[in-house]
């Protein structure tokens, strides 16, 4: 009778953990860098992270408008503080995972600028950036080209993406000869070039994290954010040039 009664015990914790699922937003830049991590991570713990991927703004207006996810990945600190404040994630939970930064990236058969400036130049004839209005890696891109002292010059050819992958695709298809995106996306892009953008010419990139909600998929949540700051986790977000202000960017195997 005892073995019959360990069996089910085991039998209903196996398919409790199995079919378990946790709903994450996360900005665009993440799509590599989390693919991974969540393969890792349902291997460890048995939980399937489901992404969703656009721009911090729009996923930080989509939970406050009651969308369920249970955990944010912004490209700043911003919109992390906005969900927290509207009582819709636990601000005991925030982490910060990386220091954004921003680079020009050029496709093959156009190289990269020297300096940012030389965006100005007539050969870059379109250059595409992710929309200001929502997207903070947007924002960084526009600070530096108004820092650069070009922005009026590029006003009407410039292509706004609606987050940073878009962005980028823009750049790979060749609609645009160069386009401002995050470093996580230019090192994992083969065939083309990029120019990094100085760290003080726009406002600094503090991406954070945070869990949402309440019950057993929060606490899930709890153990993605955990598994990001583990060894295992750092390492693989290093590798995608997601770095804290410690840490040096790891090259892909």
């Amino acid at each position: 009778m005892r073995r019959v009664v360990l069996v089910a015990l085991l039998a209903a914790c196996s398919s409790k953990s199995q079919g378990r699922t946790v709903h994450i937003g996360a900005v665009s830049d993440l799509v590599r860098a989390f693919e991974e991590l969540g393969t890792a991570f349902e291997h460890k713990t048995h939980i399937t992270p489901v992404f969703q991927f656009d721009s911090s703004g729009l996923l930080a207006k989509r939970i406050e408008q009651g969308a369920p996810y249970f955990v944010f990945a912004s490209a700043n600190k911003e919109y992390v503080d906005t969900v927290v404040q509207d009582g819709k994630c636990d601000a005991t939970s925030v982490r910060q995972y990386a220091r954004g930064r921003i680079v020009v990236w050029c496709p093959a058969g156009i190289a990269a600028p020297t300096k940012l400036a030389d965006l100005a130049d007539p050969r870059f004839r379109r250059i595409a950036i992710a929309n200001p209005d929502h997207a903070p890696y947007g924002r960084a891109a526009k600070q530096a080209l108004q820092k650069a002292g070009i922005w009026d010059q590029l006003d009407d050819r410039v292509k706004v993406g609606d987050n940073i992958q878009a962005t980028m695709q823009f750049a790979k298809s060749g609609a645009v000869d160069a386009a401002i995106v995050a470093l996580s996306l230019a090192v994992v892009t083969d065939g083309g070039s990029f120019l990094p953008i100085d760290q003080t010419d726009y406002d600094p990139l503090e991406q954070e994290i945070v869990v949402c909600g309440n019950g057993e998929e929060a606490d899930a949540g709890h153990q993605f954010v955990e598994f990001i700051q583990s060894a295992d986790g750092r390492e693989v977000m290093s590798r995608y040039g997601f770095l804290l202000p410690t840490e040096q960017l790891r090259a892909r195997p």
